[in-house]
């Protein structure tokens, strides 16, 4: 096995696929880092052009109706692709011990378990939208155009896992640029999908959700056909998804389900939060909506990291090399750290010119309340970068429970606080929300880190 697999990485060496247990760390991390990061910000800008053009060509009352539904959205998008990248954990261990066999029918389960699961959601979120919108708190007057974006969302989820399935096993074999490249052209369909149906079509919200599902559409097939054609390693047959090893669905569950709850119990912390938002009106909703986007951008090196971590930690552990686990994570600290301090630079200097390209809008509500959210927020982005960093490496390493334990936190955090600080301090207590939640939530991370057993057995690299 251990020949066929060099007979397979002399194949690959035309490709890009990459093995993260040989070579220097700081150069592998930041190499292996920058296209997820481009293809993170490519996905980011699903979401920003749909609000941009629904802000632009429909105006704030259709824009804040998809802010009301977008925790919803992000719910179930972010279990998706915390189930994939824990599966691809999996995946990652197989390659770095040089197992092909149980590397593909790990790939197999994960589409296997992962279709059938997003099947169950999708259907779920369709029969059960309207107690949640109601749940949501959506304003009547925003509901119908709020269901009309959402329900064509939800349909495609399918689409949207199976694309991170593949997108996340690619990046396990050590390939993170062909998921950039696709997802670049199914960003550019995106936009040219939203122009086509909300401007030329006249098809309202509607059309911005047509656009987002038919473009995740495409970059699977694509994703797919890229795949099987150039990755003798990734090419499933029968036998692939038969035979099935009662280990391995374990770890597989164990990990899909431990990154997706992970991303779950902090999302629904998001939607309870939302709901209390909901109630503060719409230009508080569309300022909550513009700082939430901007967010995403300033916090997507944490998740970048947070990522790359995952699949280096999980190759390398499986190759036994210890001591560059241990220097993986002291770089991914440092490099996020440093990206802590831009955000914090950008939101004093240029916050008000985000939310205006994020929005549109000129109105001042707006802009005041959302510029306040990231100048208070960006001053903690250093904790957020602990929690990142560490929760995705102690997946990578085999601990699927302190991470929940910390998204657990988180949820319960914001619920208390959209109970008792939204009503009573109202935006105020929403922007001082998440720096809390953050303080407590770090807590388990740094513990347990220094007290896993893997890691107090170092091994020459």
């Amino acid at each position: 096995m251990t020949l066929f697999y060099s007979q397979l990485m002399e194949k690959g060496a035309g490709f890009i696929m990459k093995d993260l247990t040989k070579g220097k760390p700081s150069t592998l991390i930041l190499s292996f880092a920058l296209p997820i990061f481009l293809g993170n910000l490519l996905q980011l800008t699903y979401s920003l052009v749909d609000t941009r053009i629904v802000g632009s060509f429909l105006g704030e009352e259709a824009l804040a109706a998809v802010g009301a539904t977008s925790t919803l959205s992000g719910l179930i998008i972010g279990f998706l692709l915390g189930m994939s990248n824990g599966f691809a954990i999996i995946t990652a261990q197989k390659f770095g011990a040089k197992n092909v066999r149980d590397m593909k029918k790990s790939f197999a389960m994960s589409l296997t378990i992962g279709t059938g699961i997003s099947l169950i959601i999708t259907a779920c979120g369709l029969v059960f939208l309207n107690p949640i919108l109601r749940f949501l708190n959506v304003p009547a007057h925003l509901l119908t155009v709020a269901k009309s974006y959402i329900i064509i969302i939800i349909a495609g989820m399918l689409a949207t896992f199976l694309y991170d399935a593949c997108a996340a096993t690619l990046r396990a074999i050590g390939d993170a640029v062909t998921p950039l490249l696709i997802l670049a052209v199914s960003v550019g369909l995106n936009i040219a999908g939203d122009f086509f149906f909300v401007v030329v079509m006249k098809t309202g919200v509607k059309g911005a959700a047509i656009a987002t599902v038919l473009a995740q559409v495409i970059a699977f097939v694509v994703c797919w056909i890229y795949m099987v054609r150039k990755y003798e390693i990734l090419r499933l047959q029968k036998e692939d998804f038969k035979e099935l090893n009662k280990v391995m669905v374990k770890e597989m569950f164990s990990a899909g389900m431990s990154m997706g709850f992970m991303s779950s119990l902090v999302n629904i912390g998001t939607v309870t939060l939302q709901t209390a938002i909901n109630k503060l009106g719409t230009d508080i909703i569309i300022a909550h909506t513009a700082a939430r986007k901007i967010t995403e951008i300033f916090m997507i090196m944490f998740s970048v990291f947070g990522q790359t971590m995952a699949t280096y930690c999980g190759q390398n552990v499986g190759a036994g090399k210890i001591d560059r686990v241990k220097k993986g994570i002291r770089l991914a600290i440092i490099y996020t750290a440093i990206w802590s301090g831009i955000t914090i630079v950008a939101s004093y200097t240029i916050g008000e010119w985000l939310v205006y390209l994020v929005t549109g809008t000129h109105n001042k509500t707006v802009i005041l309340n959302a510029t306040n959210y990231l100048k208070f927020d960006t001053l903690f982005y250093i904790i957020t970068t602990l929690i990142c960093i560490l929760r995705n490496a102690m997946q990578g390493l085999g601990d699927h429970v302190t991470p929940l334990i910390s998204s657990g936190l988180e949820m319960a955090g914001k619920i208390v606080i959209a109970a008792t600080l939204v009503p009573w301090m109202g935006y105020t207590g929403v922007i001082i929300c998440e720096p809390i939640v953050w303080f407590i939530m770090v807590i388990p991370l740094l513990i347990q880190i220094f007290r896993m057993p893997v890691l107090r057995t170092a091994k020459k690299a």
